[in-house]
């Protein structure tokens, strides 16, 4: 009896220890606005209501962007039942007087906290009061939560946040659940569970080397994410004046590659035309939105030069060509080979493309002359294959058994799309010489006929 009490005690414990997120929010990548990049601290109000005002009438809600949400500094202190104050003076009516507003314009209402015991401002941390602020949170109708990582000393960053996705669980209002903590603690290995969406390194500055420097570190990342579950490189800086148009524009494109989720850190108030026709770009958008989840792999990397390619559903695919050197390119792009690459999440599968006539293999493309083997893919010339003909070794499957390969891909299956240009293009030859300014993207999409 004592050891079937045990047995049931280690199974409640294991039970309560596991995070409960609400699975059925963020199957596409949250889209919407964050107050911190461009005003830090100097939130109020007015500034909210007046960015879901903007939001609206800049036509950003019509292209997907939903949450408005207040970063740091709108709380500083707790009352004398430990619960949060926000600031009296920068929001008289309170915070739930904001979320409805929010809400009355179809939008959705995010707030932020740290897991430890301040936030990065020094403001109260939700450390040992996570049950209370998420009912709090449920109270004033917050739909999205960003949670800190700055004042937490020696915790257990799982742990933490775990503890934090159980209590927005227990106070019953789905809230998406934005892990900030770094990537400090590797979350795209444990947070999938615990959270929507997940920081992977440390904050953006609004310059091309920050930018392009987080960048370089999703790459072995995108097997991780999914509906529900994505890898958040940080807010955008687009419009904020720190890089070019040109810039802006790579920035915009490799986030929606990445399947990243798109929250704007400008002033809503006063874009550009051009900073509205970046974040705007609804073909742009609707790549990073696609329902099948899939974060772009990087095809070919060669120095300051690369190819990405995202998966899409209905067996599309987009293509982004990068060029990171200073300097302008012309590069050779072979679109009968594009077409036939077929993507499968962690990395390539299906039939290879062959390399075009005459012409040096693809870095990282096995079987091809002049890229190192790769275990699994075929035996050495000359080479008798493993268990082939061997007494006691198991035969390879049958023609039949062996599961039937789809065909491959052609040009000719696909329109391709010009997704900046906003047009597709006409190929008289299926390999064409392709400008490319520094800094630069250009962005294919390839729409099944």
């Amino acid at each position: 009896m004592k050891k079937l009490l045990l047995f049931f005690a280690v199974v409640l414990f294991s039970l309560s220890a596991a995070a409960q997120k609400f699975d059925q929010l963020a199957k596409t990548p949250p889209m919407g606005w964050n107050s911190w990049n461009k005003f830090h601290c100097d939130v109020s109000e007015a500034l909210i209501m007046k960015a879901a005002d903007a939001m609206i009438s800049s036509g950003m809600k019509d292209a997907g962007y939903e949450y408005i949400v207040i970063d740091d500094c709108w709380q500083v202190s707790r009352d004398e039942n430990g619960e949060i104050v926000c600031d009296p003076e920068r929001f008289p009516n309170g915070m739930k007087y904001v979320a409805d507003y929010v809400h009355s314009k179809g939008l959705k209402f995010g707030i932020y906290s740290s897991a430890g015991t301040v936030t990065c401002q020094r403001r109260p941390g939700g450390f040992g009061h996570e049950y209370q602020d998420a009912r709090t949170y449920a109270r004033y109708g917050v739909d999205y939560l960003k949670y800190d990582w700055c004042g937490s000393t020696t915790q257990d960053a799982k742990s933490s946040y775990t503890n934090m996705s159980n209590a927005l669980h227990a106070a019953g209002r789905p809230i998406v659940f934005s892990i900030c903590e770094w990537g400090s603690n590797k979350p795209w290995e444990w947070a999938g569970t615990v959270g929507h969406l997940w920081r992977t390194t440390g904050d953006i500055s609004d310059n091309w080397n920050s930018m392009i420097d987080i960048f370089e570190k999703q790459k072995d990342l995108s097997r991780y994410a999914g509906p529900g579950r994505w890898n958040d490189p940080d807010m955008l800086e687009v419009g904020n004046g720190g890089m070019t148009t040109e810039e802006y524009r790579t920035h915009f494109s490799l986030w929606c590659m990445l399947a990243s989720p798109l929250m704007a850190g400008n002033d809503l108030e006063n874009m550009t035309p051009e900073t509205k026709s970046i974040l705007l770009n609804k073909e742009m958008i609707a790549i990073d939105q696609d329902t099948l989840g899939r974060q772009a792999t990087c095809y070919r990397d060669n120095a300051d030069y690369q190819i990405w390619v995202k998966t899409l559903s209905n067996n599309e695919k987009a293509i982004c060509l990068l060029n990171k050197s200073d300097e302008k390119k012309s590069v050779l792009v072979d679109f009968e080979l594009l077409a036939g690459i077929r993507t499968f999440g962690r990395g390539f599968g299906g039939m290879m493309p062959a390399p075009p006539a005459g012409g040096a293999g693809m870095p990282g493309m096995p079987g091809i002359p002049g890229t190192p083997a790769v275990p699994g893919m075929g035996a050495t010339a000359g080479q008798r294959p493993q268990g082939a003909g061997t007494p006691g070794a198991t035969n390879p499957p049958s023609a039949q058994q062996r599961p039937r390969m789809p065909a491959p891909l052609t040009l000719k299956d696909y329109t391709v799309r010009d997704i900046w240009e906003h047009k597709d293009l006409t190929l008289k030859e299926t390999s064409v010489y392709v400008d490319m300014l520094p800094h630069s993207v250009k962005v294919y999409r390839f729409v099944r006929k």
